[in-house]
């Protein structure tokens, strides 16, 4: 999957996230997805290449670097906390779904109980 299929998809799949606030900033080009006011996701163009940042539990995003050869460490964010992900043979459609679910999930359980959108222990949770 190319960079710009992969920022589709990732930007198309937001829709179906309850509470998904979109800001786009002009300069720098960067989108922003938020739910409460709380960044989940963020997409831009590095020089040549468009990604997707996001969140992932740390032991996550280890074991993601070590087995995807096009997810690196969070591109301008902390690199424990987030990733980047470039379009590649290794990223498909599957797993970008995963990524943002699991980036708006860590969010979310983050969030008062009050302002959670959905319950992140129960909402779209895999078998």
């Amino acid at each position: 999957m190319d960079g710009q299929e992969l920022q589709k998809i990732a930007d198309a799949f937001t829709t179906e996230l309850p509470g998904t606030d979109h800001e786009h900033r002009s300069s720098p080009d960067w989108d922003l997805y938020k739910v409460q006011g709380k960044v989940y996701m963020l997409m831009t163009d590095m020089p040549g290449r468009p990604v997707v940042i996001l969140k992932a539990d740390p032991d996550d995003a280890t074991a993601l670097r070590e087995q995807y050869t096009d997810i690196t460490p969070g591109y301008h964010m902390n690199k424990t906390h987030w990733i980047t992900v470039e379009g590649g043979d290794t990223i498909n459609e599957k797993l970008v779904k995963e990524l943002v679910t699991d980036s708006y999930h860590l969010v979310v359980s983050g969030l008062p109980k009050s302002k959670q959108p959905v319950d992140p222990r129960t909402y779209d949770r895999r078998a």
